[in-house]
């Protein structure tokens, strides 16, 4: 059976353009997964509220982080893509959830190939419906709609993996070697009602005291527990003392109560606790992005500095760095062998 490989990442607009932009976050926003509330509310919202009031200030952040080359995340990925294909006799080929390229042509393109088998690698380590459950539902509806005769197996999310964890920390070797005061793991965020969607118990997740300490099956789609374990994994390996690093959540959106605590609180806290030389890690993501490079690089060292910080290092995310090739590699080969199941 030929197989091949897609890799799916969330995406960006396809330029600074304040139209492009726009075209982008409703894409994005659109998507139930994404925004869960009424499906009507969600329409009035994204269309006549945020789409248009944000597009102006994400365009110009956007322009914050563009290279020659066009968007951080998209360059990066095909980077990464192009480095597997030389260790891969497979096709490898990549599609993102938003925006261009998109999952379709990606398919299409295995599927030229005569690809009768996809093997699906989210570019997300940790589950969560808004980044690893709708990247997969999208290549799934996709496949059933042009080619339901495709098998697909997918990669589960990999945030407890050791090689993951050690690739992570490759790319911390030069910031932690400043021995900072504070180490700070910044997460994406997400609301907390996501949270409690995913519990497929209905009565554990945010609903108990310590519910992300104790073990539980919901913790296999909790994205919180998830992200407390890669924190804790990374604070162990890298012999941080706990009282030396924290975990917090950013790129919160809306009213309604995300993951705490905010790390734009957090960031402006530090200082007046005596953290004076920091080091922040944005483990959710593989390449960089708006996120990371205008979120954390910019706003969040501004925000550092100005309430009484002095060093400020953001550590680069895994990018087309050797260790991040050598796990992927290890994926696809762990499912060439058949140890993944569908």
């Amino acid at each position: 059976m030929s197989k091949g490989v897609l890799l799916v990442n969330l995406g960006s607009p396809d330029s600074t353009e304040t139209a492009d932009v726009r075209r982008y976050l409703r894409e994005f926003l659109s998507d139930p997964r994404v925004l869960d509330i009424n499906p009507i509310q969600r329409s009035a919202l994204v269309n006549l509220i945020i789409a248009p009031t944000r597009a102006p200030k994400s365009a110009e952040a956007y322009k914050e982080v563009w290279t020659a080359e066009g968007s951080p995340l998209i360059t990066i990925t095909y980077r990464v893509r192009e480095l597997l294909r030389e260790r891969l006799e497979i096709p490898v080929e990549v599609g993102m959830r938003y925006g261009n390229p998109s999952t379709e042509s990606g398919i299409r393109a295995l599927l030229a190939r005569g690809v009768k088998e996809i093997f699906l690698i989210p570019l997300y380590p940790h589950y969560a419906m808004s980044s690893y459950e709708t990247a997969v539902a999208k290549v799934q509806d996709t496949l059933d709609r042009i080619a339901p005769d495709i098998r697909l197996v997918v990669q589960p999310p990999f945030y407890n993996d050791p090689q993951y964890i050690d690739a992570v920390l490759e790319r911390a070797n030069d910031a932690l070697a400043t021995d900072p005061d504070h180490v700070l793991f910044s997460f994406h965020g997400i609301p907390e009602r996501q949270v409690k969607a995913t519990d497929p118990s209905g009565c554990y997740c945010l609903r108990m005291e310590k519910c992300c300490e104790t073990r539980h099956p919901a913790h296999s789609f909790c994205y919180r527990h998830q992200c407390f374990t890669t924190a804790r994994m990374l604070a162990e390996k890298a012999g941080l003392p706990r009282e030396k690093w924290s975990v917090s959540f950013q790129s919160r959106l809306g009213r309604d109560p995300w993951l705490k605590p905010y790390t734009d609180f957090v960031l402006e806290e530090l200082p007046t606790q005596g953290v004076k030389r920091m080091v922040i890690f944005s483990p959710a993501f593989v390449a960089d992005c708006l996120e990371t490079i205008e979120e954390l690089g910019m706003e969040g060292k501004e925000e550092f500095l100005k309430a009484g910080g002095k060093e400020y290092h953001l550590v680069p995310c895994l990018n087309d760095a050797t260790p991040w090739i050598d796990l992927l590699e290890r994926f696809v080969t762990d499912y060439l062998d058949g140890q993944l199941s569908v």
